[in-house]
């Protein structure tokens, strides 16, 4: 039985990570996993944008954060 407290995880937002690419900005055509730390860092500082690119740029501070990038290369292919 699921603890309704625990937060759900979305495996799906890992491929996103490898496989959706910026939109906007310096680093428009960049796949989100391979944005640099300090690019993630300032938009924690200052808010990552509303919606999807926004929660896949919050994932992606998160792992870098922690040092979970290796979750990552199984999926890049």
């Amino acid at each position: 039985m699921e603890n309704s407290n625990s937060p759900v995880f979305n495996s799906g937002i890992l491929l996103d990570l490898v496989k959706t690419k910026m939109m906007f900005g310096k680093y428009k055509g960049t796949f989100i996993c391979d944005l640099p730390e300090y690019y993630l860092v300032w938009f924690s500082q200052k808010g990552f944008p509303p919606g999807k690119i926004g929660i896949l740029m919050g994932t992606m501070y998160e792992i870098k954060l922690n040092g979970l990038e290796y979750l990552l290369k199984p999926l890049r292919k």
